[in-house]
């Protein structure tokens, strides 16, 4: 077996249950937005662009990364230029999300400052970082990649989350009120 094949074989069972996590939870992201629009909550499209959509794309990045962690390579060379892809537009994409959370109506607290513009600028940096390495030294970028992988699927487990949480509580609160009204 090849120093590729085998760096990335003892990989393999991790990506396996990071890609099948993610592809799952994409699938329940739909169910979250599905809740927001049933809501009836006044939201404008800076509050998806800046909440919702980010995390699905971090599911998104983290399928990709084990698709592309998974594949048969010859050699590490593509699969490093593929996750340093990744990595650099997950950099820009976390710039975009920050100036769309600066339009939104809704103002962050140091939670939301934390999950959703420096944990996944920190993700994407690793993954940036493990693909510059992944050739030279294929051990330690695997943890760098593996580690971002997962930190992205945290944060979009914990996003996913926050807004249903942040979604039940406002319909109650406007319930109430409205019970109150009457």
């Amino acid at each position: 077996m090849s120093e590729t094949a085998s760096a990335l074989k003892a990989w393999e069972n991790f990506y396996v249950i990071a890609g099948s996590t993610a592809g799952a939870l994409i699938g329940l992201q739909f169910v979250v937005i599905t809740l927001v629009a049933e809501s009836r909550l006044r939201s404008s499209g800076h509050e998806i662009a800046a909440f919702a959509t980010p995390t699905i794309l971090h599911f998104v990045g983290v399928l990709l990364i084990s698709t592309i962690i998974s594949a048969p390579w010859p050699t590490l060379a593509l699969p490093s230029i593929a996750l340093g892809i990744v990595g650099v537009a997950g950099v820009a994409y976390t710039a975009r999300v920050l100036l769309r959370a600066r339009k939104a109506s809704y103002k962050m607290v140091a939670e939301d400052w934390i999950w959703h513009i420096l944990l996944p600028f920190l993700a994407y940096c690793a993954l940036v970082s493990g693909s510059v390495m992944l050739q030279p030294h294929p051990l330690r970028a695997l943890f760098d990649i593996g580690g971002a992988a997962l930190l992205l699927l945290f944060i979009g487990i914990h996003n996913a989350w926050d807004t249903t949480t942040w979604v039940v509580m406002q319909a109650t609160q406007k319930g109430q009120k409205s019970d109150e009204a009457n």
